[in-house]
């Protein structure tokens, strides 16, 4: 490797780590996390689930969260329903096709959610247009609206009841401190629902 790759690496590096300790050391993103792991314990205490959606990186983040809640983080314990709205081909080509690209996650947030459900949305500018038709759709079905995006936000904000905002414009340092956000969630929402000193933990 080349003296510039090397430059290159180490560069992307230091800036996901400065990026990283500007979150931890942001007041009002860490209230934001703790907020956003209060609703979702809520929500599973109170029989809801948890659905996700978000756009290329963000779709693949959307899959890895659901697959944290819905099979295990920690420790074994109960499953926790999620669903990622950007996994089944046959819904999101069905639903392009007959309604437009905008509408793939709106069209399964209203037939998947349910009043006292979760929607996270996960979109980096904060402008991506079907989400932001999902999180309107959630909005109108009673789902409480989560969003992850970068500083500034952009439209997602006003269809968010908890938005959690990673202090950088660039797509790649967002989508890490969001996955790394995530994780925290996961981990606080299965401390607080299983007890782990019990076995295959149950929810309590």
């Amino acid at each position: 490797m080349g003296e510039l790759g090397e430059t290159a690496i180490g560069l992307h590096l230091r800036r996901s780590r400065e990026t990283l300790d500007r979150a931890a050391a942001d007041p009002v993103f860490l209230a934001a996390l703790t907020a956003i792991g209060a609703a979702i314990t809520a929500a599973y205490r109170n029989g809801g689930k948890l659905l996700i959606a978000g756009n290329g990186g963000s779709a693949a983040d959307a899959q890895h969260i659901a697959g944290e809640f819905l099979s295990r983080f920690a420790f074994d314990r109960d499953a926790l329903p999620a669903i990622a709205l950007t996994t089944d081909s046959s819904v999101l080509t069905a639903v392009g096709n007959d309604y437009g690209f905008e509408r793939v996650f709106e069209r399964q947030v209203r037939g998947l959610g349910r009043k006292g459900d979760v929607f996270l949305a996960i979109s980096t500018s904060g402008r991506s247009p079907n989400v932001i038709a999902a999180l309107q759709a959630a909005r109108a079905g009673g789902l409480t609206t989560i969003g992850f995006t970068g500083a500034s936000a952009g439209a997602m904000r006003e269809h968010c009841d908890l938005v959690l905002c990673v202090p950088s414009e660039e797509t790649p340092l967002i989508q890490q401190i969001h996955l790394v956000a995530a994780h925290a969630i996961c981990g606080v929402v299965e401390s607080r629902l299983f007890d782990k000193t019990r076995g295959p933990a149950r929810v309590i």
